[in-house]
């Protein structure tokens, strides 16, 4: 069995976010990256699936040459093989189309993205990939086997949950809760360095989107307290200041 994982590099959460030409840029200067949580999660659970049925695990980022240490992460972590498509991952689409296009030249029975990165948090990506590879897609997945030539994973719905098939290849989104993250050990970290890291030109593609602005968010306000015997004074802040009603 033969897996892909798509990874993504995003900032850690505790980094402060600044902007720089005009808030049209993002500030890279100083920001500690990271491999995507949702990502480390499909990751561990592609290399569980393989091992059951001695297959073999491969990652694809798009990203430019500062993303190799992360990377390099993942094949710690246990992933035989890494691609990156040297380029900027401008958008979803932009990057949904640099992995279909590297997926139809391989044979790969599953694909396993996160729910969505969490810098720009847009879970597109997977059904972009869907669509464009005519494969189908189960999004947000909580549990993830394989058996039989036949994916079945759990997702959470609204009041419940629900259990569904899919015969290969296909898409599966990671949620949290799917498996405990893997840790690299100094073994993993060892064997990282031989293992082959392919760097892909990216193929031309017309501009989907165009940044033309950030924006922080408002800063918070300080918090007021009020007894809980007086709610009517707390009914009228909502009411007449807050006008949340």
């Amino acid at each position: 069995m033969k897996i892909l994982v798509c990874i993504s590099v995003v900032p850690d959460t505790t980094t402060k976010i600044t902007f720089k030409d005009n808030d049209t840029t993002f500030d890279k200067s100083s920001v500690q990256y990271i491999l995507n949580p949702y990502d480390e999660l499909s990751l561990t659970r592609a290399l569980e699936i393989a091992e059951q049925n001695a297959g073999t695990v491969h990652t694809i980022t798009v990203g430019e040459s500062d993303c190799d240490p992360i990377i390099r992460k993942a094949l710690a972590i246990g992933a035989h093989e890494a691609y990156r498509v040297d380029a900027q991952p401008k958008n979803a689409p932009f990057v949904a189309h640099q992995i279909a296009s590297h997926v139809k030249s391989e044979n790969y029975d599953l694909i396993l993205t996160g729910r969505e990165s969490i810098d720009y948090n847009g879970g597109m990506v997977q059904g972009l990939l869907a669509e464009l590879l005519q494969w189908p897609l189960i999004n947000v997945a909580t549990e993830i086997n394989y058996s039989d030539q036949e994916i079945t994973a759990c997702r959470d719905i609204d009041g419940g949950r629900e259990n569904v098939k899919s015969s290969i290849p296909c898409v599966v989104s990671a949620q949290k809760d799917l498996c405990e993250p893997r840790i690299p050990n100094m073994r993993g970290i060892m064997m990282a360095r031989s293992k082959p890291l392919n760097v892909i030109k990216a193929i031309d593609l017309p501009e989907f989107t165009e940044i033309t602005k950030y924006e922080l968010p408002p800063s918070k306000t300080g918090v007021k307290l009020i007894s809980a015997e007086n709610a009517e004074e707390l009914i009228d802040i909502l009411h007449n200041e807050e006008k949340l009603f």
